[in-house]
């Protein structure tokens, strides 16, 4: 008997989620969010569905209300919020986040951080990125600059979106 390799199980994977996008920015508004464009394109091209896209500022106790807001929502099976993962004062999303998640996912941050180590080198340790299981949805937070959505987007997320929500169905 054999056992199912990483390809099998991607094959049984639904290929539409439904999505929902934060930035988290004190100094962006739709017009200048590019980040959480690219993160809505690049969802869309791959046929997923963005549920709803929203801008808060870069205060934990919005951030917390926004993803209570999306994991209450039955359509939404991931959430990913950009911004608010550097070590500067207002940047507060991981601290955020990291207290409402259940299960982590730290190969997440740990791949994220090695990839942009290829891209930029030693900056690459500021990045907090992060990723884990919240309410039975999958969550990423992840930079808000475009380099960093791109990379954790096309390198990370997309792959490997519809087969995590298929492993939370189980």
């Amino acid at each position: 008997m054999s056992t199912p390799t990483h390809h099998e199980h991607k094959d049984h994977a639904p290929s539409s989620i439904g999505c929902m996008v934060l930035t988290c920015s004190d100094t962006r508004t739709q017009e200048t969010d590019t980040s959480g464009q690219l993160i809505r394109k690049l969802l869309e091209e791959q046929g997923h569905t963005v549920i709803g896209y929203y801008l808060v500022k870069d205060d934990p106790a919005q951030i917390q209300l926004w993803i209570a807001r999306g994991t209450s929502n039955e359509h939404v099976q991931a959430i990913i919020i950009n911004g608010g993962t550097g070590i500067s004062r207002r940047d507060s999303t991981f601290e955020a986040v990291d207290e409402m998640l259940e299960k982590r996912l730290s190969g997440f941050g740990e791949i994220f951080r090695y990839l942009t180590y290829q891209e930029i080198g030693s900056p690459a340790i500021i990045t907090r990125a992060t990723a884990g299981i919240i309410n039975g949805r999958i969550l990423f937070s992840i930079p808000g600059s475009e380099n960093a959505v791109r990379l954790a987007m096309q390198k990370l997320i997309l792959p490997e979106l519809g087969h995590l929500v298929k492993e939370l169905s189980k």
